[in-house]
């Protein structure tokens, strides 16, 4: 199974809404405090705003999937220091009206993007973090079956839980809803 493409793009996007932000920030004229390039900066804010939107919007509304318990798992969240990155391009002498500047970004996003989407790890999303979405390396137990996944969860689980989950690619899952260890007990 495969990401789809749209998705991973607004994925995608929405992890660099802050490097938008940044690159706005950096336009802006001292004496005015408006962008030098607002046309540039509108589109940019627009684009970046209506991907976060997008995917918090449809996170929110993953709520089937199938039940699977927890036998091993590692938290993860801290591989989205990885989106750092690129954000040193921001400090650097960026310029939104130069379109050499504003090609060379396209170009590197454009690698960087299709470097996560081959990988399947669009998911890996500093927006999601700060949105209280964590990324776990985990194995569960889906029927029979033992199963090696990364799951994104907005919710707490450990060892032993029951995790509801929507498949999203071949390893990437995503977590609708848990049941704790201690909750499944009293059942």
């Amino acid at each position: 199974m495969k990401l789809r493409f749209l998705p991973s793009l607004l994925m995608f996007i929405s992890s660099y809404f802050p490097l938008a932000l940044i690159f706005i920030i950096k336009d802006l004229d001292e004496t005015t405090f408006l962008p030098k390039h607002p046309i540039t900066a509108a589109i940019v804010a627009a684009v970046a705003l209506l991907a976060c939107v997008v995917v918090l919007v449809a996170a929110r509304k993953i709520e089937s999937g199938v039940p699977v318990k927890v036998t091993k798992v590692a938290n993860k969240s801290g591989d989205m220091f990885t989106y750092t990155i690129p954000y040193m391009i921001s400090f650097y002498n960026f310029n939104l009206g130069d379109w050499k500047t504003l090609l060379c970004l396209f170009v590197f996003m454009s690698l960087m993007f299709a470097l996560a989407y081959r990988t399947q790890n669009v998911f890996v999303n500093p927006v999601l973090a700060l949105a209280g979405y964590g990324l776990y390396d985990c194995q569960f137990k889906d029927g029979n079956r033992d199963v090696q996944g990364l799951l994104v969860s907005k919710y707490e689980f450990q060892l032993g839980d029951t995790c509801v989950v929507e498949r999203l690619s071949g390893f990437l899952y995503f977590v609708s809803n848990v049941q704790t260890k201690e909750k499944n007990n009293d059942d």
